[in-house]
């Protein structure tokens, strides 16, 4: 047993297949979770030339980051220049309905911000109210079509139930709704650990006319003639 455990720390190629399969799993199949995706690809890829594998050592897995990369670098390879124009579209998507959503201080975080997207990314957006319905009034106000769910989630690290609204939109948009006096608190991202940056719409305005020049030009130019 213990030479399969090694054989993920100790060889370099093994990780390397791991971190492949596992990026294959979340970009090609669908495969939502980094847990999921590491545990799937390990076993796979160790129990390969008839191996049994009993026991895999979490700490011996690659991390979430690793796979990260993988599958961002996967979706520039299939992807090309179609990422960039996508990546641009939801980036106008999401500073649209930050606009009109601006009494809730909408926060975007997640792939759309950081840029590295995917085919199936969303656009993930925070917003701070006391009051659920003045958001779905104000949701019927605009006439937008949307679904809302009660997740239970480890916030955290303790579980709580949170509201999230899906909006029928040309991309996949995910509303999480979060209590006003929450809007300063930073958690940490599942993928390095790291505080979930959210930005403001200011900021990704600022970030869209950086990226973008281009693209945000004709969008201004388009505006304005209609």
């Amino acid at each position: 047993m213990r030479k399969h455990r090694n054989a993920i720390k100790g060889d370099a190629r093994v990780r390397e297949t791991i971190v492949k399969e596992a990026a294959k799993l979340m970009y090609s199949e669908g495969v939502g979770q980094y847990h999921t995706a590491k545990w799937r690809a390990a076993k796979s890829v160790l129990s390969r030339g008839g191996k049994r594998v009993k026991t895999i050592r979490p700490r011996d897995l690659p991390s979430n980051g690793e796979i990260s990369d993988a599958v961002y670098a996967m979706a520039k390879l299939f992807e090309g220049d179609a990422l960039t124009s996508r990546l641009f579209e939801m980036r106008i998507a999401a500073l649209d309905i930050m606009e009109q959503l601006e009494d809730f201080s909408p926060r975007l975080i997640g792939s759309v911000s950081t840029g590295r997207i995917k085919k199936t990314s969303d656009v993930d957006l925070h917003l701070f109210t006391d009051s659920l319905e003045s958001l779905e009034v104000r949701l019927n106000e605009l006439g937008w079509h949307y679904a809302k769910e009660e997740v239970h989630i480890l916030y955290n690290g303790k579980p709580r139930l949170f509201t999230h609204i899906y909006l029928d939109a040309e991309f996949p948009i995910e509303l999480s709704v979060y209590p006003k006096n929450e809007i300063r608190i930073q958690c940490r991202s599942s993928t390095d650990g790291k505080p979930i940056i959210r930005m403001t719409y200011n900021r990704l305005l600022s970030l869209i006319q950086d990226e973008h020049c281009e693209d945000w030009e004709r969008h201004i130019s388009f505006s304005y003639r209609y």
